[in-house]
């Protein structure tokens, strides 16, 4: 069967905002600087909802309960300039000169950062991860600091399904049985795909094979995924428009909020919000699936060692793990808390409640990712 995407090309002016970006700026404009031992400033790789949530939420509580701090921002866009950011930080770390940041939120945080030495060992440093379980303290990998989390959930139109798939097999029972009723983008173009993909493929592996694809680029136990791949291109003429394959997160979203299709893989921040500001109607609704459920993982932030205000850094996280600011990431952009949801106001936590934020299962090791999106492309449509 011949690969169709659906594709809705981006706006030329969106293109150029981010072309033009070549470097990481300060949200005031001004170079970012950490001397004092009342300011500091958060590095951010990532978008703009988690800069908005940086500056239009964290930052203005903090600032209001410790009067006289003075937090910054700066920020690189999606992350376009992560390897040389890295670079930088190494330098400074080797020539023990400060990076220019006190707080690092992105991705690499317990990647190539970690692995460079470059972040401070946070072991019995940071007094708000005793709220945090142990496992998602553990895989941060003694320097990483987790703060808010994300999985892939199971969306669906209550108008439409009334007693939602709780097993993956009887998701996928409900997919033949609805044909063009359920939607996936391909794992190339986001997260929510993906994480269907793998969890489908990872069905049929041993616990010993799913754990060495999540903590190398295992090619052996790669092998596994043909029984996983063949049942997902059985699925095909099941699939929206008997075999189209949305290109992206969004795309999916979309599909569901105009009624095309009435079940679908979705990140838990984005239908969350989405939900909550009326992009998508209210009587969709989300759950969690077991047997294996959907994957899903925290993000962490990394304190630099080099950073002439460690102190400050580590107050600014801890007030971060507190139920006050726990309760801004909850709100502002739906992410899930890492501290126990009934340390948060009920109507918090009654966000969550069909989410299961306490289980996360981790996706695959980044070059195992790329290998299944690849061999998906090949393989599946």
């Amino acid at each position: 069967m011949k690969k169709r995407v659906l594709s809705i090309p981006l706006g030329l002016a969106a293109a150029a905002v981010a072309l033009a970006a070549c470097a990481p700026v300060s949200s005031t404009g001004a170079p970012a600087s950490s001397a004092g031992a009342t300011s500091l400033t958060v590095f951010i790789s990532g978008d703009t909802n988690v800069q908005d949530l940086w500056e239009k939420g964290i930052i203005p509580a903090y600032e209001s309960a410790h009067p006289g701090a003075s937090v910054r921002t700066t920020i690189d866009l999606h992350g376009e300039h992560d390897q040389q950011t890295v670079a930088k930080l190494v330098t400074a770390t080797k020539a023990g000169d400060a990076p220019g940041y006190d707080l690092v939120d992105a991705g690499f945080v317990t990647g190539s950062a970690t692995e460079a030495g470059t972040l401070l060992d946070i072991d019995g440093k940071v007094s708000g991860l005793s709220d945090v379980p142990a496992a998602t303290v553990k895989a941060g990998k003694g320097t990483g600091i987790p703060y808010r989390a994300s999985s892939v959930l199971l969306a669906y139109d209550s108008t439409k399904v009334q007693t939602p798939p709780k097993t993956l097999d009887e998701l996928l029972a409900w997919i033949q049985a609805n044909p063009g009723k359920f939607a996936y983008n391909s794992p190339a173009t986001g997260g929510s795909g993906g994480a269907f993909v793998t969890t489908v493929l990872d069905s049929y592996l041993s616990d010993a094979e799913q754990q060495a694809l999540r903590t190398g680029h295992d090619t052996a136990a790669e092998a596994g995924w043909a029984k996983g791949f063949d049942r997902l291109k059985q699925l095909g003429s099941s699939m929206y428009q008997s075999g189209v394959y949305p290109n992206g997160n969004t795309q999916v979203i979309d599909l569901l909020g105009t009624g095309a299709i009435s079940m679908a893989p979705v990140w838990s921040d984005q239908i969350m919000t989405s939900v909550k500001n009326g992009l998508i109607p209210k009587t969709v609704k989300y759950t969690q699936i077991s047997g294996p459920s959907f994957t899903g993982s925290a993000s962490y932030l990394g304190i630099p060692k080099t950073s002439k205000n460690t102190a400050g850094a580590i107050d600014l996280v801890n007030f971060v793990l507190s139920p006050a600011g726990q309760r801004i990431i909850a709100e502002k952009i739906s992410g899930y808390p890492v501290i126990d949801v009934k340390k948060l106001p009920e109507e918090t936590a009654k966000t969550f409640a069909d989410a299961d934020p306490s289980a996360l299962r981790p996706s695959y090791f980044a070059e195992v990712s790329g290998d299944m999106a690849d061999q998906w492309d090949s393989r599946v449509p």
